[in-house]
Order: C-alpha cells, then sequence, then structure tokens
C-alpha cells in the first residue's frame, strides 16, 4: 500500500521532531517535508502534492485556517489535521470553514493523532464532540448577536446614522451642523435620540456601542 505522503507544519523545532518521528515510526506514513511557517506550508503543500498536511494553527505569518485555505485552494487533494493548544471556538470554527479534516488538542494521544490523518487522508472528517459543540454553541451565540444588531441597526434612521459616522470622525456640533446642511439645535436633537435609543447616557458611549456595530471605525 502507497503510505500517506504528509507535510508536518510546526514553527517549535523539539514538537516537530517528535511528529515526525511518531508517523515515520508508523507504518503506512511518510513525512514529505516540515515547514515552519505558513507560507512555507503553502509552497511545499503545492510544489509536491501531499495528501495530508498536519498542522498546527498559530504559526509566525498567519493563523492555520488562512494557511489551510491556500493550501486546498492550489491543491484541493490534500486534506488538513490541525494538531494545536487553540482550542479556542473561533478557531475551531475558522478550521471548519477552511475545509479541515480533523481539529485535535495538543492533548490527543499518538493513536488519536495517527488515526486522524489515516481517516483524513480517506476523506473522512474527524473533529472531537466537546470541540464541535463549542464552535456549535460560538456560532450560535455570533448569529444571535447579528440578529440583535441588525434589529437595533434598524431603529436608528438615515439622519441618526449620519450623526454616528460623523462623530466617530471627531466632528463637533458646529461641524455637523455645516457637513449635514442643518441646524445646530437639529443635531443636538439626533444625537439625544441616538444615546436615548443606544441605552447609554453619553456621545462617548454611544460612540462606542456604535464601533461594536460596526457603524464607525474607531
Amino acid at each position: 500500500m502507497t503510505p500517506i505522503r504528509i507535510l508536518v507544519v510546526q514553527d517549535q523545532p523539539i514538537l516537530a521532531s517528535a511528529i515526525v518521528e511518531l508517523l515515520e515510526g508508523a507504518p503506512g506514513f511518510s513525512v514529505y517535508a516540515v515547514a515552519r511557517t505558513g507560507a512555507d506550508a503553502v509552497l511545499l503543500a503545492t510544489r509536491e502534492r501531499v495528501r495530508v498536511a498536519l498542522m498546527d494553527y498559530r504559526l509566525p505569518d498567519m493563523n492555520g485556517a488562512e494557511a489551510a485555505n491556500l493550501i486546498r485552494t492550489a491543491n484541493p487533494s490534500t486534506a488538513v489535521v490541525f494538531h494545536t493548544e487553540d482550542d479556542t471556538e473561533e478557531a475551531v470554527l475558522e478550521a471548519i470553514s477552511a475545509g479541515a479534516s480533523a481539529y485535535l488538542p495538543s492533548s490527543s494521544t499518538p493513536e488519536e493523532i495517527l488515526e486522524a490523518v489515516r481517516r483524513a487522508a480517506q476523506e473522512e472528517v474527524l473533529i472531537p464532540v466537546a470541540l464541535f459543540a463549542k464552535a456549535v454553541a460560538r456560532q450560535r451565540t455570533l448569529a444571535a448577536e447579528e440578529k440583535q444588531h441588525g434589529k437595533l441597526l434598524a431603529e436608528f434612521t438615515s439622519r441618526e446614522l449620519d450623526v454616528l459616522r460623523l462623530l466617530g470622525e471627531g466632528h463637533d456640533t458646529a461641524a455637523m451642523a455645516r457637513r449635514m446642511q442643518i441646524a445646530p439645535h437639529t443635531v443636538e436633537w439626533h444625537v439625544r435620540h441616538v444615546i436615548e435609543k443606544f441605552g447609554v447616557h453619553s456621545k462617548l458611549q454611544a460612540m462606542l456601542a456604535a464601533a461594536r456595530l460596526g457603524i464607525i471605525d474607531v
């Protein structure tokens, strides 16, 4: 049987050596190369077609999801297995979105790593239930926040959104009145309404709330 051709992507030399030793010591696996950065991983994976890229998520030049996207765009047949200390919901979601076949925590046993690589080579997906559950919970939270943001944004008039953007640019009442071609007291009226709709008590708090919604950049 042809050995599974593997690219190891790990910037920590000791850990990289341990992973290579594990893979080379097991039947049916062959390590093609070791990459220390995401850019090197993309170059190596596309120069010589590899079946599986076994990657850390946190790389010196980019995160694993970015590298995985580039690798799989250049060579869709390359499966990506993450083996990493980063078990945050955001990382798992990004990895899944990038088409990862497996996402293993650093506590995984050698047997679990070998099994994940083997199954990835067979086009199977293996994401630990606990990590997947965390990612799903995070996705639901983000969806709920986006829905809430959408409802809140719908409450603002176009004039009020203009006021928020001008506040974000650092304009005072007089300057906003000139830009919007309305009276200063009308600007102040819009500002009061914006503060009330956000449920805050000051312009600064309203600006922070607007920044969280992406209405203004700070």
